[in-house]
């Protein structure tokens, strides 16, 4: 009996191990992968509207999904093209190259815009600047790439945004297109790096003139402006004007006369951010998204919210209603995705690129820390060179919070750039706006606070980045930063950001423990099982895993 049973044993062993092979050579996984990031989205906004919000949209996401409540740029500065490239590369500055929205190369002395590329053109549009994009300037491999080349190419991977950085980015290399918005036209463009002709489904949404329809509406709020407790009162100094009103306040009439003096009038309205989810609707069609044997990726940035935001600021009654309007046209494109993908046969995330700072005059008003850290600072530096040293071509420019000097005027007139460096440091630590002013090729041996420290060597590019950071005191912002907001900071405002992950192996639920925007790429390469992006940096997120 006993030999009868290792003689079993024996023989069908070889079977076993040959089943299980099998069936891993058919690895579940999902048809599409939809990355959806909020620009401009601070996590309180979660919270903050939730009575508001609709069952279908950011509740759904909370409910169905697993929320990361604690999640942080782990960077400065944060800014919308560093964002894009840190979620889709898992990197970070000092390795992707992407040191911000644009920087000033030092050889030429002139500004270099992160995705502009001259040696292509644009298609679709009739304007040089429009067109020419590309990621030749990001120098790591993205989820994107990798899903492409884990699939041989055969995934279907676009990006879509009304701005060029924000879908030229996320899907890296070698991606099916990407398309971003001509205001000129009122239509959608790519350029020659990813195709020559516009696709016919473009060509077809572009003819049906939806920027039209959209301007076409009012913009009013949503619900009785009584019931906007959230935020202040709808008439405040702190506020730009929107094209020729006398006010910032509800309502916003006659959208359609103002676009024919301000053309990109519906980047500052809710009904940008209606367009974007539409035209996405159009790619999932027109690429038959999720339909073939290969998961796909559609990565999508949802860009108003950043210009309303930038124009009013984070506590106006127009941030909320464009939140309370973005959560519907969310439950709309999410019901879509059930209906053509199916329920749980998708994935999607939902992040944001950076938050945002409170206005200087809503602090103000409510006795908080506020100011303007950089005012004269430009003229102030020259004069201080000048004064020391007869000249002050040796200042490049200020950009990213980073002082910027040219190599070789210091070094043709024989002067110790390391002497400058002190001379302007030991100035800028004398306002007391300036919370630190440092040497970046000295930074790690500095006594500067963590997580400051950490956020500064991350984004450090040696051949991007200027000489010196200047990290201005809790609420001081840029001086062009007057009325409404901006951000680029390392303070909580600016790097705490939502991340949602709802659909195809994913687990209800939500977490406190502290994550980083460079978590989400590794986590979606576990969750694909293929490689990470070659700059990766962040750890995969594994709570959220269904078991």
């Amino acid at each position: 009996m006993k030999y009868r049973l290792f003689f079993l044993i024996i023989f069908f062993a070889p079977f076993g191990f040959y089943a299980q092979k099998d069936s891993l050579t058919s690895l579940d996984k999902p048809k599409l992968v939809v990355g959806l990031v909020v620009d401009q989205m601070r996590w309180d906004y979660l919270y903050r509207y939730y009575d508001k919000y609709g069952e279908g949209g950011f509740k759904r996401l909370l409910k169905e999904g697993f929320s990361l409540d604690n999640v942080y740029i782990p960077y400065i500065p944060t800014v919308t093209a560093v964002g894009h490239a840190s979620i889709y590369t898992g990197s970070i500055p000092a390795i992707h190259g992407i040191v911000g929205n644009d920087w000033i190369d030092k050889t030429s002395g002139k500004k270099v815009y992160c995705t502009q590329d001259t040696l292509i053109q644009g298609v679709g549009t009739l304007t040089e600047k429009t067109g020419q994009h590309s990621p030749r300037n990001l120098k790591s491999t993205t989820i994107t790439d990798q899903l492409a080349m884990a699939s041989n190419f055969r995934s279907k991977i676009v990006g879509i945004s009304l701005k060029d950085r924000a879908s030229v980015l996320p899907v890296g290399h070698r991606p099916t297109a990407a398309f971003w918005y001509d205001d000129a036209q009122g239509k959608f463009v790519t350029s020659t790096y990813y195709m020559d002709v516009l696709p016919s489904w473009v060509k077809d949404f572009n003819e049906k003139n939806f920027p039209k329809k959209l301007l076409s509406q009012d913009w009013i709020t949503l619900l009785p402006l009584e019931q906007y407790t959230e935020s202040t009162i709808d008439d405040v100094s702190w506020e730009f004007i929107l094209g020729d009103k006398k006010k910032p306040t509800f309502p916003y009439t006659g959208l359609l006369e103002i676009a024919r003096r301000y053309k990109d009038v519906i980047r500052t309205s809710p009904y940008g951010n209606t367009l974007t989810l539409g035209f996405a609707e159009a790619a999932i069609e027109g690429y038959a998204m999720g339909k073939g044997n290969d998961t796909d990726f559609l990565a999508v940035n949802i860009a108003s919210t950043d210009y309303i935001g930038h124009a009013f600021g984070p506590n106006s009654v127009e941030i909320e209603d464009t939140f309370l309007r973005l959560d519907r046209d969310l439950a709309k494109f999410f019901n879509l995705l059930d209906k053509r993908i199916g329920k749980k046969q998708y994935l999607v995330f939902l992040t944001a690129d950076h938050g945002a700072a409170n206005s200087s005059g809503y602090l103000r008003e409510n006795k908080m820390p506020t100011g303007f850290f950089d005012t004269h600072l430009k003229k102030d530096i020259q004069k201080l060179l000048k004064d020391k040293y007869g000249t002050s071509d040796f200042l490049l420019g200020i950009k990213n919070y980073q002082i910027y000097l040219d190599d070789k005027k210091m070094s043709r007139q024989n002067k110790s750039k390391q002497k400058i460096k002190e001379e302007i440091i030991k100035y800028l630590e004398k306002d007391s706006k300036i919370l630190y002013a440092v040497d970046l090729e000295t930074i790690s041996c500095l006594g500067v606070a963590e997580p400051i420290k950490s956020r500064i060597i991350n984004g450090y590019h040696r051949r991007r980045s200027g000489d010196i950071q200047m990290i201005p005191y809790d609420g001081y912002l840029p001086e062009y930063a007057q009325k409404g907001t901006t951000h680029g900071a390392w303070n909580s405002y600016d790097s705490h950001i939502p991340l949602l992950f709802m659909g195809w192996g994913i687990k209800h639920g939500a977490s406190s423990k502290t994550y980083y925007m460079k978590d989400i790429a590794p986590t979606l390469a576990q969750l694909l099982k293929i490689e990470n992006p070659s700059g990766t940096v962040g750890e995969a997120i594994t709570e959220i895993l269904e078991k």
